[in-house]
């Protein structure tokens, strides 16, 4: 029975994936910073285990309760809408830390073992910002840009011992809790002088009538795990296929 680690699984995206791995017969191993008992239901192939993307310790201890697994979804991030004189520098430090630090380290902790078995994926959830950029995220935008050429290169260096890895790039999910959580987690004090720019910003992404629901990123990832010649970036949602097909990019 194939092996399937998922970052983030305590809403949306996360916890979309998890569910849909767990009825195609995999065994889950869903993380969450903090596990609440009742997000997913029990199943005897599933494992709920406290993780934190940004601790050293937390990866460590992950890797030691886990050991070798066939996929890695590295699906734990945080948001930030703001510009950028509304953002302070240890928030910055923060996204980075979760957004791209924690990738990278979950993928260094699990590489070894997917290496000396000889066949492994590592699946990096980003963002369609990286292809349409957007006003008021540029230190998100930033963050996922970075994830996408770490991502990129890795594949160069994890293809010779039968690792492969991919970018799943979902659009806007007005559903998900992702936007309350980043307010919650980063604030967001707009400089007044932006203000206006700001809100007239959230008024078209709120008018938008194409948007990435979390299914839409589940399918996404099971494409890039289960289908050896998925596309290195791999669309998620109707805004985001419509953004890759606007910048001249395959979007299936």
């Amino acid at each position: 029975m194939p092996r399937i680690l998922i970052t983030g699984c305590s809403s949306g995206f996360g916890l979309a994936t998890a569910r849909t791995f767990l009825a195609e017969g995999w065994e889950v191993i869903a993380t969450m910073r903090k596990p609440r008992p009742g997000v997913l239901p029990d199943h005897e192939q599933l494992s709920v285990i406290a993780l934190d993307v940004s601790e050293a310790d937390s990866i460590a201890a992950a890797v030691e309760s886990v050991g070798t697994i066939d996929a890695l979804v590295n699906n734990a991030g945080v948001g930030m809408l703001n510009v950028l004189e509304g953002s302070g520098m240890d928030q910055v430090r923060e996204l980075f830390d979760t957004n791209v630090l924690g990738p990278i380290a979950m993928a260094k902790a699990f590489l070894p073992g997917m290496r000396k078995q000889g066949s492994g994926v590592i699946v990096n959830v980003s963002s369609v910002v990286t292809v349409k950029p957007l006003p008021a995220l540029s230190v998100y935008s930033a963050s996922k840009a970075a994830l996408n050429a770490f991502t990129e290169s890795l594949a160069l260096e994890a293809a010779q011992f039968g690792v492969r890895t991919r970018l799943v790039l979902p659009g806007a999910a007005p559903t998900t809790d992702f936007g309350k959580n980043a307010v919650a987690r980063m604030g967001m004090e707009v400089p007044e002088i932006y203000q206006p720019f700001v809100q007239e910003q959230l008024q078209k992404l709120q008018s938008s009538t194409e948007v990435t629901t979390a299914e839409d990123v589940a399918r996404a990832v099971w494409t890039a795990v289960t289908e050896p010649d998925a596309p290195m970036r791999i669309p998620a949602g109707a805004d985001a296929v419509t953004s890759f097909r606007a910048a001249g990019l395959k979007a299936a």
